[in-house]
């Protein structure tokens, strides 16, 4: 990434690129001192409602994407990780960052303004602009700089109670008046219309298909979530990184490194259980080998990049995708 100057100011992106989103600064306002209740008192939810869901420690959370709608930034400590779940609803790019720099905690806030259709972060340590959809600052003192992603479901509400009974879940209790009952956004989820300016138009999908993205050593891939619920699982690799990517549940995928003892495991899924060829090891949904010659080892899970189709090619023109080579 370049890092340029222009009358003082750093960044990695062209200034002229950075559109006005609508509310001004802050007017999306984050929800910075979250409110959570139990799944006993959670009567405000549907089963059928999605979810971030995060699990760091023992500690599991999930933050309903209706109120994540209004706010698109949660600050939370999960499991005792500072933690910015986020959320842009013009590119459902779902996304969770370890939110510590240069090993200060800190927290983020919406600009109002977007690159590429998406949310344009600040952080509230510098006042540096950060993409959401990268995780990396483009315009300010800390340009270049990179947050950890760190694993999380997007799932139905339903699904995640399974997962976590002991879960616990974001109220609307926000100290904001907000109609979390309706969607501000209406039908432009499934319409191909994009409200703002990208960069590089790619109709190899439907512009609103809903991807998985990887990025690693510069080697970008998309995977459509429909494809991996329909194939439950896929062995692949993304330049030298081979990855299992599973889905046993509507919306939702994750990602494990299929590395074990320098040895590259192939997996296959059957009478609805995951199983290595080499050992048949039986493996959990969480990576962790549960029977088998391998019982005990745990995966290690990789960070996911869900969104539109058109906002990940917007920044990765040159991506793969899975099903095209």
């Amino acid at each position: 990434m370049t890092v340029m100057e222009t009358d003082g100011v750093k960044h990695s992106i062209p200034l002229d690129k950075i559109k006005g989103g609508g509310p001004p600064k802050d007017g999306i306002p984050s929800i910075d001192n979250p409110k959570f209740t139990n799944v006993d008192d959670s009567r405000f939810m549907s089963d059928s409602d999605t979810v971030i869901g995060l699990e760091i420690n023992g500690d599991a959370r999930a933050y309903p994407i209706f109120i994540l709608v209004w706010h698109e930034i949660v600050n939370d400590n999960v499991g005792g990780t500072p933690v910015s779940v986020t959320y842009c609803p013009l590119c459902y790019t779902n996304q969770v960052f370890e939110r510590v720099i240069d090993g200060q905690e800190v927290e983020f806030g919406t600009s109002g303004k977007l690159y590429n259709s998406n949310l344009l972060m600040y952080d509230r340590y510098t006042e540096s602009y950060w993409s959401q959809a990268l995780g990396i600052a483009v315009k300010g003192e800390l340009t270049g700089y990179e947050l950890n992603l760190i694993p999380f479901d997007v799932i139905t509400w339903g699904d995640w109670k399974q997962l976590h009974p002991e879960t616990k879940v974001l109220t609307t209790d926000t100290g904001h008046i907000r109609s979390y009952a309706t969607d501000p956004y209406g039908n432009y989820y499934t319409e191909p219309r994009i409200m703002f300016p990208v960069e590089h138009n790619d109709e190899r999908l439907h512009p609103k298909e809903i991807i998985i993205g990887f990025n690693h050593d510069g080697v970008y891939k998309a995977y459509k979530q429909n494809d991996i619920e329909k194939e439950i699982l896929i062995n692949d690799s993304i330049g030298d990184v081979p990855l299992m990517l599973v889905s046993l549940f509507p919306e939702n995928s994750r990602a494990f490194l299929r590395i074990v003892d320098n040895e590259t495991l192939d997996f296959v899924y059957r009478d609805a259980k995951i199983f290595d060829s080499q050992t048949l090891s039986e493996w959990n949904y969480d990576g962790l080998s549960i029977s088998g010659n391998y019982d005990g080892i745990q995966l290690e899970r990789l960070p996911i990049e869900p969104g539109f189709w058109f906002e990940w090619v917007a920044f990765h023109p040159q991506t793969l995708v899975y099903g095209d080579e």
